[in-house]
């Protein structure tokens, strides 16, 4: 790391320090400052693993020294908006860039509960953030978790219930990396081994409470069934639904263009090649047909191979772009894909904001929109793959039908 980054994580400690010795709630026994700097040495032997570059580093312990600052508003339901708030207000007064502000919000948002990673920095801040689980401190900070939330929820615990609800959470806990999953998992499945082994026939019934896992703040223990409870359930299920499907749209739509860049780059490569051989042809092979006409046919038949090869690339990375344009009457029946730039780019901005503003008051023209882009885009798909398919199978083909046609031809001019 620079000077700059380095200065930036030793003004990040001593803050983050001070908000956990005097605004963080001293019942928090489990989400208090020495977990915090448990996180971060394990984020740095994650990232470290890894050999994340500096900025991706810097990224990773920022949001590590931050993703439990949220406590210090006294509440724990979502206390991650707090940890963003903070951290993007303190970010922002070290004249830090957007960009990274971005992905460090992101990486704390990524450590609620269930935890929904999708980059390796955000896997790693997950995997930091349990990483007791697979250690031998679990029964210790089992303990110290146990103890704040009987706090916090105003509600014992028996021993059977709080085993039972760590055996379901453990159960159900993965690691994301590969790091992780090779030097803790084991010992986390020692664990639910022992745990279980303890429970043995005493397993208590699944009830609502037990629902949420022993991490997550986000329904009181205590409530019961009462209407209260029930709406925060109907919540946090609606959350964590709409969650899953961006999740789902945000993957999908990253697989599809993945797959674009990788086919791009194998026509790209395709081309190069083929260009290559087209054009040593014409400077060595063409000028020496007169002293050896024999290899006429076999040099012409190399030569169509490779510009068929270098035609079809080229028809797999063609772009083509629609007429630009769309009605009002368009968007009032939700027919346009504003998501995609062929269907706007001759609009006027004055329009385009409008028809955004109206795609973004309703839910299912956002979702239909969305659904639209990654059929188009598995559309534009198989056809550019359908093309790099032909390009390849003619240079294959057609690389060996020319070999063994100069082999036959030197042969017999023997």
């Amino acid at each position: 790391m620079n000077d700059q980054q380095l200065q930036l994580l030793t003004q990040v400690r001593p803050y983050v320090t001070e908000l956990f010795k005097h605004k963080v709630d001293p019942h928090f026994v489990f989400h208090n400052l020495e977990h915090t700097q448990q996180v971060v040495a394990a984020a740095e032997e994650l990232a470290a693993y890894h050999n994340l570059n500096d900025e991706d580093r810097l990224t990773l312990l920022l949001a590590a020294w931050f993703h439990d600052t949220g406590f210090s508003s006294g509440k724990a339901e979502d206390h991650e908006k707090e940890s963003i708030r903070l951290a993007t207000e303190f970010l922002k007064s070290k004249g830090i860039e957007d960009e990274i502000i971005q992905r460090v919000t992101s990486s704390i948002q990524a450590t609620h509960m269930p935890q929904s990673p999708l980059s390796l920095i955000e896997k790693i801040i997950c995997d930091a953030d349990l990483y007791h689980l697979g250690s031998n401190d679990f029964k210790k900070m089992n303990d110290h978790l146990r103890q704040e939330q009987e706090f916090y929820f105003n509600k014992q615990f028996s021993k059977k219930e709080w085993r039972q609800r760590n055996i379901e959470f453990l159960e159900s806990h993965q690691y994301f990396t590969d790091y992780a999953q090779r030097m803790r998992e084991p010992k986390k499945q020692e664990w639910i081994r022992e745990l279980r082994k303890k429970q043995g026939d005493k397993e208590v019934k699944h009830t609502e409470a037990m629902e949420i896992s022993p991490y997550s703040f986000d329904v009181e223990a205590g409530e019961g069934k009462n209407d209260n409870a029930e709406k925060k359930r109907a919540e946090r299920i609606r959350k964590e639904a709409e969650r899953g499907v961006q999740t789902v749209f945000r993957l999908t739509s990253g697989n599809h263009i993945h797959l674009s860049q990788m086919a791009d780059t194998k026509a790209n490569i395709m081309i190069s090649v083929n260009s290559i051989i087209i054009s040593i042809m014409f400077s060595v092979l063409l000028g020496r047909l007169e002293y050896y006409p024999h290899l006429a046919i076999p040099t012409l038949m190399l030569a169509v191979v490779s510009l068929l090869a270098i035609v079809f690339a080229v028809l797999a990375i063609r772009p083509s772009v629609t007429s630009g344009k769309f009605t009002e009457e368009d968007i009032r029946n939700k027919e346009t894909n504003l998501l995609f730039f062929g269907n706007f780019h001759k609009m006027e901005l004055q329009e385009y904001n409008w028809a955004m503003n109206e795609m973004l008051k309703d839910r299912d023209y956002i979702y239909g929109s969305m659904i639209k882009d990654i059929y188009f885009l598995g559309i534009v798909l198989a056809q550019k793959y359908r093309y790099l398919r032909i390009s390849y199978n003619i240079f294959m083909y057609g690389l060996i039908i020319a070999v063994l046609a100069f082999c036959i031809s030197t042969f017999w001019a023997r």
